[in-house]
């Protein structure tokens, strides 16, 4: 196993176990984790959530998709008001799995303070050429607050409440990369991966739903909104140094390069430890 690969995986799993964190809980199921400081800060809200030696539970009178929201929402805001998070504005499902059932939604922001589990979409943009595979990267914008002008994906973003992953793409495409729904379509949807990491917003737990978009030769991405500043193409064993060998690539997207690296056969995972790094959550 390539340690420079590797270190991408490790930078984005830092947390060795959830010891310290308690559960938070929505009836029987589990759908974050709480660090020490949030949990003191929740117990200033006794109405909505009660405290047992199973975790934090949202109260079981607060029934319905729309009132947990509700009191997640007050939630949200009181952490803010204590500089845990900050409001996005952009509602996110809550689910104890992946495909489970939504049993409320809450702010984007407030994702990570409370280990919610948060789903995106990145789409590779590959052309295949005579001398090889090609890549189409995007170079974030430097007043992005996360990643600021790091190499990203050609598509990628978080899916909002209520978007499917494919949904999701498509908007993406056109908001981000100037991509026709017709082409976007087009997108195979080639896996997924996983990771938990700690931040300074708390821990995220982050499910990426993976795509490749074969992009013709002629057809140029162009940003559309203030997300990416540029985009280029490049031959893929220059994405393959930047990934072993820079800082220069958004932390999730080398996780996402490396499966595509894997799944080309251009790099080599012979104990597979590597593969199974790259899912953390399912």
């Amino acid at each position: 196993m390539d340690p420079r690969l590797h270190r991408h995986v490790e930078a984005c799993n830092n947390i060795p176990s959830p010891a310290g964190y308690q559960p938070l809980l929505i009836g029987d199921a589990q759908v974050g984790w709480l660090a020490p400081d949030v949990v003191r800060a929740l117990t200033f809200n006794p109405r909505s959530f009660h405290f047992s030696a199973r975790g934090v539970s949202l109260a079981a009178s607060i029934r319905g998709a729309g009132a947990r929201s509700a009191a997640l929402a007050e939630a949200a805001q009181g952490l803010a008001k204590r500089g845990f998070l900050r409001i996005r504005g952009e509602e996110f499902d809550v689910r104890a799995t992946p495909e489970g059932e939504v049993l409320a939604t809450v702010d984007r922001g407030a994702l990570p303070a409370l280990g919610i589990m948060s789903q995106g979409v990145h789409v590779n943009g590959l052309v295949r050429r005579p001398d090889g595979l090609h890549l189409w990267v995007g170079w974030r914008s430097k007043d992005k607050s996360v990643a600021p002008g790091q190499m990203d994906n050609i598509v990628a973003g978080g899916i909002p409440a209520g978007l499917t992953p494919e949904r999701c793409l498509v908007k993406e495409a056109e908001e981000e990369a100037s991509l026709p729904a017709e082409l976007a379509v087009k997108a195979r949807p080639v896996g997924r991966v996983s990771y938990i990491m700690r931040t300074e917003e708390g821990m995220r737990r982050d499910l990426l739903h993976l795509y490749d978009l074969d992009v013709p030769e002629g057809v140029t991405p162009k940003p559309n909104d203030d997300e990416v500043e540029r985009y280029e193409l490049w031959p893929v064993a220059r994405v393959l140094e930047a990934v072993q060998d820079t800082g220069d690539v958004k932390f999730n997207v080398n996780l996402v390069l490396i499966d595509l690296l894997l799944r080309e056969g251009l790099v080599q995972d012979p104990d597979g430890a590597l593969r199974a790094g790259l899912d953390q959550m399912t």
